[in-house]
């Protein structure tokens, strides 16, 4: 299949295979971590292209998703694709909500503090256990704001800008 020419967003990662009829292990990005199973269909990387695979069927299993793709229909065939991302196409995502955001959306945007002073640009952000970290950088220093609500006062996305309760020497 051919490329898909939209943005694409990774939404997850095949680990590995499930049993013996071509079911993969996903270790799903999306929270909760089921939601990776209503993107369908999936663009996966693999043999150095970006091909779209129709997912059949899937559950939660333990911590992780558990996915039928259609092909797949084989354990040989589902290790093939052992650490492989997952996107799907970015206008295949709902709206966010108010006061919800997508990450890829802010990546790029200028972080501030409340006076003014800059921090950074967003590079990019990640989970932890505890709460979602931004990461700010500016130059070659990296700075790492909790993405909680008592740290983030204003995200603008026309402005792109977040202005952050964050001092520039912490």
């Amino acid at each position: 299949m051919s490329e898909v020419q939209s943005k694409r967003l990774a939404v997850g990662k095949i680990t590995g295979a499930h049993g013996i009829r071509g079911w993969v292990k996903v270790y799903s990005y999306t929270d909760p971590v089921e939601n990776i199973l209503d993107y369908s269909p999936w663009q996966i990387f693999t043999q150095g292209q970006w091909r779209e695979v129709k997912v059949l069927d899937g559950r939660v299993q333990g911590k992780g998703v558990v996915a039928q793709i259609e092909g797949i229909t084989d354990r040989n065939a589902a290790e093939l694709l052992q650490q492989v991302p997952i996107e799907v196409a970015r206008d295949a995502l709902p709206d966010a909500d108010d006061g919800e955001f997508y990450w890829d959306e802010l990546e790029g945007l200028a972080v501030v503090n409340r006076e003014g002073v800059a921090l950074g640009t967003v590079s990019h952000l990640f989970e932890t256990d505890a709460h979602p970290i931004l990461v700010a950088v500016d130059g070659d220093s990296e700075r790492m704001i909790p993405f909680v609500e008592s740290y983030i006062d204003e995200i603008d996305l026309e402005a792109k800008k977040i202005v952050v309760d964050w001092q520039l020497d912490w």
